[in-house]
This record gives C-alpha cells, structure tokens and sequence, in this order.
C-alpha cells in the first residue's frame, strides 16, 4: 500500500471537515459547560464575591457573541479553511496563558479572545455541515454536532468536578480544550473545505427573503440559551448553598444533565427522520418548560441529579432542531442565514451570566431557576407561533 493512501483509507475529506464541525461545537462546549463549577473556586483564589466572578463570565459569552456577529461578515470574504485555521490558533494560543495570568484581568482578556474566536469556528462549523449535507441529511448531522457539544458538556464538567477536588487549578478542564483545538488545527489544515464566497466571478444566487418563522427562532434560540446556561450557571451553587451539598457532588448535576442531552441526541438523530424537526421542537419545549420545574421545587440533591438528566433528555438537542427547522423555511439557507440563527443562541448565551447575577443579587439562586422554567415556556411560544406563521419549504413538505 502507498503511503500517500493512507490518510485517505482514513478519513476520507468529508469525513474531516465533518469532524472539525464536531470539534468546534465540542471546544465550545467545553469552555461553557465549567463555568458554575469552577466559578465557585476562583472566587476563592481571588477572594472576590461568586456572583461578580459568574458575572464576569460575560468575558467569554460576550466574545462568543462578537464572534458570531462577525461570522456574518469574515466567510463572505475569507476562505472557510483559513479562517477556521486563523481563529484556532488563536483559541490554544489563549487557553494556554491562562494558568500563567497573575490576575483576573488578564485572565478576562484572554476568555474574551477564545469566546470571539470560537464564535467564529462554531459558525464555520454550522456552515459545513449544511453546504456538505442535502436536506435529509443535514437535519440529523446537526442534531450530532449537538451531541458532540453534550459530550463536551459532561466531559468537561466532570473533569473540572475531578480536577477542583485533587486541588488542581481551576484552568485545567480549560487546557483539555487546547488539546482538541490543536487536533481540529491539524485536520483542517489537510482538508479542503467547501466554498462559503463565490469564486471569481461567479454570482451568488437570489437572496430569498427570510419568513417571519425565521426571525421567531432566533428570538426562540436566544431565551432558550438563557434560560438554559442561568440553570447551569446557578443549579451547582443553589445545591450547595441552600440544599447543603458537597461542591463536588453539586457539580454532578450540570454533567449529569448534559449526559441525558446527549442520550437524547443519539436517539432524536434517528427519530428526526421519522418524526421531522417541526414536530421535535415542539416537543423539546414543552418538556423541557415542564422537566425544569423540579429542579427549584425537589430538595434533594441525588433527586435534583436526575431531574437534570431528564431535562437533559427532554430537551431534545432543541438548538439544532430549531435551526434545522428554520433552514428548512427557505429553498437553500444561506452562510448568513445559518449564523443569524447562531447569533440569537450566542445573544443569549452571552447575556445568560450577567442576567442570571442580577436576578441573585437582587433576589436569590432559587429565584433564578424559577425565571428560567417560565424563560423556557415563552420558548415553547415562540416556536408554537414559527410553525404557524411559516410558509413550509420545500425539505419541510417532504417531512423531514
């Protein structure tokens, strides 16, 4: 066998940029899913109140939103490869400095840049699995980017869990997402990727005009990232503060809700054939506006755990299941259209530690988790009023 044939007997190329889609949604994951655990621990270090050093979280979801806002312009005018390549290095450059960083500005600074960056990648990785993909295909590839983005939320949660409580410091689940950034880099970097700018003087087609359904799933998307990420962000201290709970065992209900997230994701991957997204994001919301009340009105803990699996479950990979729902409003969704949708998911993931805060300071963390149920049932609205206000496409009238 040549040598030159090996990588490719592999991985063949759609295989690879398929995985870097993977990884992108798994790195940014990772850098979410830790911050209620380790936000108590760097209150310690740094002897500052938990609720300015969650608020301060906004660093890192405020880059995110920047870097989707600024997906909608760089892959107009960027190659995908290369900026995927660009933002990457950046990404390890960062995560790396970060147990060197004597004090929190610095560390702040450095989150801003991998939230903006990631941002960027994770557009990019929308961008390929839906210009790679036919519609059949693409509802159920991005329901498993969502699988890899639970992955990454019990992995990495878990490995703060086990780090913080050997005395490791509060950076290390962080060092882990450098490690798979450099992998995505080294796959990218022999790949090629599809075109997100026109080569030449090739025209871009039409643009369609987006449906109100559109427009209505991204508000949906960003007060679903809200309600979500203020659950995670004050589940873990909520468990400890009021419910006397060890920090490590408090720790478990955030990981535990992304492993029933992606138990669901494996079977609503199979099931969205069957059933079509419409139908999938109606259910997720529902469950999930009804699975979340538990959380605030159980005391106990080993309860709340499994509660959190079961929110996770019902949830139903709800982020991609809306985008594919809204990408199927149009005859071919453009780069653009696909990073608007991730746009109201970053908006809320952004807004999610510095709303969430307020609420505790003026009130307290149950409080917060009581706004997030009546957050996830104005989702549930939003979606109910998409499918009927929506002209179908041509991938919805097929049922898909």
């Amino acid at each position: 066998m040549r040598g030159g044939a090996q990588p490719e007997n592999i991985l063949n190329n759609l295989q690879r940029i398929t995985l870097v889609s993977f990884l992108a949604y798994f790195g940014l994951s990772g850098m979410l899913a830790p911050m209620g655990v380790i936000s108590g621990p760097m209150a310690e270090t740094f002897d500052r109140p938990i609720t300015e050093i969650t608020a301060n979280f906004s660093w890192l979801t405020g880059g995110i939103l920047l870097g989707a806002v600024l997906a909608l312009l760089v892959y107009d005018w960027i190659r995908l490869k290369y900026v995927l390549l660009g933002v990457y290095c950046l990404v390890v450059a960062s995560l790396v400095s970060l147990p060197l960083q004597p004090g929190l500005m610095g560390i702040w600074l450095a989150l801003g840049l991998v939230g903006t960056c990631s941002g960027i990648g994770l557009a990019g990785g929308a961008i390929v699995i839906s210009q790679s993909y036919k519609q059949r295909r693409r509802a159920s590839m991005l329901i498993i980017t969502d699988g890899c983005f639970s992955v990454a939320g019990f992995v990495c949660s878990w490995l703060a869990i086990q780090l913080i409580a050997r005395d490791v410091h509060w950076s290390g689940a962080y060092l882990f997402i450098a490690a798979t950034a450099c992998v995505l880099l080294g796959l990218a970097a022999i790949s090629a990727f599809p075109e997100s700018k026109p080569e030449g003087d090739q025209q871009l087609p039409a643009r369609e005009p987006w449906p109100i359904g559109v427009w209505l799933c991204i508000a949906a998307l960003a007060l679903y990232a809200i309600s979500q990420y203020s659950l995670m962000l004050w589940l873990p201290n909520y468990a400890e503060t009021q419910l006397g709970a060890p920090r490590e065992r408090a720790g478990q209900i955030v990981s535990q809700f992304w492993i029933g997230m992606f138990a669901a994701q494996v079977f609503v991957a199979w099931w969205v054939f069957t059933v079509g997204v419409r139908r999938l994001a109606m259910l997720g919301t529902g469950l999930s506006a009804a699975a979340s009340i538990p959380l605030w009105t159980y005391s106990e803990v080993g309860g709340l755990i499994l509660f959190a699996m079961l929110l996770g479950f019902v949830n139903f990979g709800l982020l991609k299941v809306t985008i594919s729902m809204a990408t199927q409003m149009v005859r071919m969704p453009p780069p653009r259209m696909v990073s608007a949708l991730l746009l109201g998911t970053t908006t809320g993931t952004t807004l999610s530690p510095w709303v969430s805060s307020q609420i505790v300071e003026a009130t307290n963390n149950h409080v917060v988790l009581q706004i997030s149920s009546i957050g996830y049932v104005v989702v549930a609205v939003l979606i109910f009023f998409a499918r009927r206000l929506s002209r179908q496409g041509p991938a919805a009238a097929e049922g898909v």
